[in-house]
């Protein structure tokens, strides 16, 4: 798959699916009603949805000039962690926002939600990778 559309295609499942996880718990977790919350989700998706082909791409550069290749588990676990670490320094302030709270306790609502994607990022790229090959940069070369 060309890189391009490896990364729309990425990022697009793993917000969809995500949207179809977090959706309900959200309106559990805030109160708040499912219109709300729903407007919530999406607009923290689409945010999302623009961090990720932004993080993988930047991800993928720096890849392409390590001299290991390929995807081992402690590079997923970095990917992951350096991955929701941005995506909540943007998505706390918003959630602050959004809900009318302050910045401390948008963070303390949104540990749960990160904890999940934690695990969640990690998983789905494993997945995602198993189902449509590893992308060229973080291929094992082929030995003859």
């Amino acid at each position: 798959m060309k890189p391009m559309t490896r990364r729309v295609v990425q990022a697009v499942l793993y917000e969809a699916l995500a949207v179809a996880f977090v959706a309900p718990v959200l309106v559990i977790l805030f109160g708040r009603s499912p219109g709300s919350t729903m407007a919530l989700t999406l607009a923290m998706s689409l945010i999302a949805l623009a961090w990720n082909y932004g993080f993988n791409a930047l991800f993928e550069r720096w890849e392409v000039h390590q001299a290991v290749k390929g995807r081992s588990w402690r590079r997923r676990v970095a990917h992951g962690i350096l991955f929701e670490g941005g995506l909540a320094l943007i998505l706390v302030p918003f959630m602050a926002l959004w809900l009318g709270v302050g910045l401390w306790e948008a963070l303390l609502a949104d540990i749960g939600i990160l904890l999940f994607f934690l695990v969640y990022t990690v998983v789905f790229t494993w997945s995602f990778d198993r189902v449509f090959g590893l992308p060229l940069a973080a291929a094992r070369p082929k030995t003859s």
